[in-house]
């Protein structure tokens, strides 16, 4: 009766009332059938296939990664394997090459090839745009930025950025910053 006033259908109520927190069971997918299949069908299983590895790497191919040699194995001894699978047997066998470490090119903060040593030296311009979403439209902020001390001289929002707004903005920047007399104001 109380359900039927609250709106709440029985099923929910007893679903909520019998729910217990368990632990997800992180799935292992299915299990390795422990060998592979040639081109002509006949079964290798994968101790064999381990062996095929450790000659391999124990000859020229001590350099290679297990993509290539699951190239190498299905060249070579004409298995139907993938990548995945000498992936894990290289991994049992404990030969997997260690991960190259990628550089990480920070970006520089002052311009290449300028020697800048004071304010109002660089400027840098940036138009930015993002969503309006109750109005369905866009808005733009152009800005322009200082590279010696990175501070935003001036800037301009608007639902349209154009040559005129960008010129506006350049003459205040040069206005605020004392870089242009008061006779070009009027542009």
């Amino acid at each position: 009766m109380v359900l039927k006033i609250l709106r709440i259908p029985r099923s929910t109520y007893y679903y909520r009332k019998n729910y217990r927190v368990e632990e997800k069971k992180v799935s292992e997918g299915r299990p390795a059938p422990g060998y592979s299949n040639t081109e002509d069908g006949k079964k290798i299983p994968d101790d064999q296939i381990k062996e095929f590895l450790l000659e391999e790497i124990a000859g020229e191919c001590h350099g290679y990664g297990y993509r290539k040699l699951t190239v190498l194995l299905q060249r070579k001894y004409k298995l139907r394997i993938n990548k995945k699978k000498v992936y894990r047997l290289c991994e049992e066998l404990d030969i997997l090459r260690p991960q190259r470490r990628k550089k990480v090119s920070y970006p520089r903060k002052l311009a290449r090839n300028r020697s800048i040593t004071g304010s109002n030296q660089l400027w840098e311009a940036d138009i930015k745009y993002g969503y309006i979403e109750g109005e369905d439209r866009f808005l733009f902020i152009f800005s322009i930025i200082d590279v010696y001390d990175r501070s935003i001289i001036d800037y301009h929002i608007g639902l349209r950025c154009n040559a005129n707004d960008a010129i506006q903005t350049l003459s205040r920047s040069l206005l605020k910053r004392q870089q242009y007399e008061q006779k070009w104001k009027s542009l």
